[in-house]
């Protein structure tokens, strides 16, 4: 739909010098077992209910969608839907599904299924609807069947036969098949589903629960299945032996836990994990001397500095301008963030359509920055909660607490007193920043899902969110004209102007474009490396 980001390899070569001291479990003298270590829990293994890596890194081993991706690209392509046609006026998507597929638990893959989940999605109710569970659907499709005149969803129609289906939709959205490749909208078992009480959610707007689904019964259509889940310790997976795809070299996974960055790289020297994600800045260079290899993903990411206009302070353009104006940022990138990295001066990358080149920027001056915030009426500055996550590492963030401490003493040199605000990002974080107002300025950021434009600005900016706490109509409405136009030549202009209006009202600041790094140990010989982290492990090669 655009331009595709930077191409990496689907697979490279990976060399290292610490051989696995795990047991051998294969039988042709392959240990099928891949040791990962992940940065936290998932936050639910029902990826409906899920907007973190972590959950989205489990759930694309076990689920699959209808819509996949290119290897190797951000750019759309067949999966459970072989091809699909689209109705002259965009509204109707008439899908051609993959025969002979079947559920973890035995029952078939077809029309009625995909209805099915669609369905289940629009008919969401109660805290479901809140925006820390239903993240995505919220963010994309809008509204739900109780609020039927904000939805972008209308209805699902199976066809003649169990392989054809169409889905209609109310409104025009022109990333709609790119959307489909998030593992959000995932086909999951109607009957696990029901089973085990997948929509039985509990808990308030900032603190959902986690269902018997959610907790230890996911079951969808890919090449590993669910074998268990020790909470803060590791989740293991299993090889889907009737799975339609190639099963691979891997044929047990274990993620295991471990949030600490240094851990990380002293397990992957010690053997008893095969790689890593999210390798520290400082770690590169070291791990790469010892032989290790260093694969780096594309900045296909944004780290932004979030602002809830719902504190008073903030409500003032003059000191959004001015918090912008403060903070060094090619200094945070040198100091913090992996070497590769992209200064931002917008949300999105520079490789997705509709990037501005001509956009406003604030370049770092703390002597203007401490004028405007006199203007505004605070010559003696103010106090400010500054909030972060702890125990965990993100792609668009490998060390919080370092980036938290760079431009909390930035901000402070222009008389903002900080309250620092710390919470683990497991379970905390994402509940308090995205389900309440109770925060103020924070560290978030985002990994690109698909290469569209309305994925970035769209989700963050489309609808008055608790995040932020703003309402402005005018640039929800113009989001909602773009994201209708399917005609690249004339949506590109159309997002241009968005990107320039997002610059000037600030409702974050964009900080970098981190280029995430992975590492990994000798045996493994090929990792398909994606920019989305599209990255399914029954495509791992694995040296014998």
């Amino acid at each position: 739909m655009f331009a595709a980001a930077s191409g990496v390899a689907i697979a490279a070569l990976l060399t290292g010098c610490v051989q696995s001291d795990r047991d051998d479990a294969s039988s042709d003298d392959v240990d099928s077992t891949f040791v990962f270590a992940a940065s936290s829990d998932p936050a639910t293994l029902d990826p409906a209910f899920a907007s973190d890596g972590e959950s989205f890194r489990v759930a694309r081993q076990i689920f699959e969608g209808l819509v996949g991706v290119e290897p190797g690209t951000a750019d759309p392509a067949p999966l459970l839907a072989e091809s699909w046609e689209q109705s002259a006026d965009g509204l109707s998507y008439t899908f051609a599904l993959k025969e002979g597929v079947t559920f973890h638990d035995g029952t078939d893959f077809n029309a009625e299924a995909v209805c099915y989940n669609f369905d289940r999605w629009y008919n969401f109710t109660g805290v479901a609807q809140s925006p820390s569970a239903g993240y995505y659907y919220n963010s994309l499709f809008r509204g739900y069947a109780d609020s039927p005149e904000d939805a972008v969803y209308e209805s699902c129609t199976p066809g003649d036969s169990e392989t054809e289906v169409t889905v209609t939709l109310a409104k025009p959205f022109a990333g709609f098949i790119a959307a489909l490749s998030l593992p959000a909208f995932a086909m999951q078992s109607p009957e696990a589903l029901e089973e085990f009480g997948a929509d039985d959610l509990t808990g308030s707007d900032e603190a959902v629960s986690i269902t018997e689904y959610g907790q230890s019964h996911p079951v969808g259509t890919g090449p590993f299945v669910f074998d268990s889940w020790e909470v803060g310790s590791q989740l293991e997976l299993s090889a889907y032996d009737e799975y339609w795809g190639d099963q691979g070299d891997v044929q047990q996974i274990v993620f295991r836990v471990i949030d600490d960055p240094q851990a990380r790289r002293q397990s992957l020297e010690a053997g008893s994990i095969d790689g890593y994600d999210l390798v520290g800045p400082a770690d590169t260079v070291a791990l790469e001397e010892d032989g290790y290899q260093i694969v780096a993903r594309d900045p296909f990411t944004i780290l932004y500095l979030g602002m809830n206009q719902a504190v008073p302070e903030l409500q003032d353009v003059r000191v959004r301008q001015a918090i912008t104006m403060a903070i060094d940022k090619q200094q945070l990138i040198d100091q913090t963030l992996p070497e590769g990295t992209e200064l931002a001066t917008q949300f999105i990358p520079p490789v997705v359509a509709g990037y501005n080149e001509d956009v406003t920027t604030y370049d770092y001056d703390p002597e203007a920055a401490r004028a405007l915030l006199a203007d505004a009426g605070y010559p003696d500055g103010f106090t400010l909660q500054f909030n972060y996550p702890t125990g965990v590492s993100r792609p668009y963030m490998p060390t919080p607490e370092e980036v938290f401490t760079n431009i909390s003493a930035q901000l402070t040199e222009i008389g903002i007193t900080i309250d620092p605000q710390p919470n683990a990002w497991s379970p905390d974080y994402l509940d308090r920043i995205q389900g309440g107002e109770n925060h103020g300025i924070h560290l978030l950021g985002w990994t690109g899902d698909y290469n569209d434009t309305d994925n970035f600005v769209g989700v963050f900016f489309g609808a008055e969110k608790p995040e932020f706490g703003f309402d402005n109509p005018e640039l929800f409405a113009a989001l909602d004209e773009a994201r209708a136009v399917s005609d690249l030549d004339e949506q590109l202009p159309l997002y241009e102007d968005i990107n320039e209006t997002i610059a000037e009202f600030i409702p974050a600041v964009p900080l970098a474009h981190p280029a995430p790094s992975l590492a990994f140990a000798e045996r493994v010989e090929s990792y398909p490396v994606s920019p989305v982290n599209d990255e399914v492990y029954n495509l791992i090669e694995l040296a014998e």
